[in-house]
């Protein structure tokens, strides 16, 4: 028997199938309580595999994919990373009246000085076709009676390996927010006991924000290179919801005149 038939067959087969339930399904309200019962039992039966498959199809077919390390790297991009929050589930996606130092995940913590916290944080499943991070992170913030507001992500050992001076650094963000507001991202460089930090502003004239640290205008020991890490700066954020639909970070060597 080739596949055709095969096909062909299952096809008659599943058409039959669903128009015996659709009869069943029109008939359950006139049934007897015994035969209703059975028929429950069918149904019931059946509903736990359909809602296998369909748990099975959603993880899988959901766009982007969880894991996903798809990132739009400039030309000569050596290093590129997407931090844990838009990247895989975390443990604990979300909380409540968050206290400072709270951390998400391994890599990223929550900076503020509010007496009372009215601060909560939430980690969202991306499903739009145009998103590439698996994962969002939203940050709701009500009251806020504190002078600053941070979000803290450390970047892995291999970001400070090979780091020149001739690098740029490049933070791409797509962000929403209810309304406006200034945040500023600053590269944290340190380099034996000192540390290089540039600040950039986001652009909020667009959904796609990106900012690049140029290392050439600082006094980087490439010899000496420990350890990198972003803030976000938020001001003036109370009464505002801040999505960080994806971050990621790129790092390349500037061209040569």
């Amino acid at each position: 028997m080739n596949n055709r038939l095969i096909l062909k067959l299952g096809h008659m087969f599943d058409t039959r199938v669903v128009r015996r339930w659709s009869r069943l399904a029109d008939e359950a309200a006139t049934l007897d309580l015994a035969n209703l019962r059975r028929l429950r039992d069918k149904a019931d039966a059946l509903r736990r595999r359909v809602e296998r498959i369909l748990h099975a199809a959603d993880g899988r077919l959901a766009l982007p994919h969880i894991g996903s390390t798809a990132i739009q790297k400039p030309l000569g991009t050596d290093w590129a990373y997407r931090p844990e929050p838009w990247r895989g589930a975390l443990p604990l996606p979300g909380q409540v009246a968050v206290e400072s130092r709270t951390q998400i995940g391994r890599e990223t913590t929550i900076f503020h000085d509010c007496r009372i916290s009215e601060l909560t944080y939430r980690q969202l499943r991306n499903l739009r076709e145009e998103d590439l991070a698996p994962f969002g992170l939203r940050l709701d913030v009500f009251r806020f009676d504190g002078s600053f507001l941070s979000l803290v992500i450390d970047l892995p050992p291999d970001a400070a390996l090979g780091l020149e001076k001739r690098h740029i650094i490049q933070l791409d963000t797509i962000l929403e927010i209810e309304k406006p507001l200034e945040i500023f991202a600053r590269l944290n460089v340190r380099h034996g006991p000192n540390t290089e930090q540039i600040v950039r502003e986001l652009p909020l004239r667009a959904d796609a924000q990106r900012v690049e640290f140029d290392l050439a205008y600082t006094r980087l020991n490439e010899k000496r290179v420990e350890k990198i890490w972003l803030d976000l700066i938020f001001e003036g954020a109370e009464m505002n919801q801040i999505t960080l639909r994806d971050l990621t970070l790129t790092r390349r060597p500037r061209a040569e005149v």
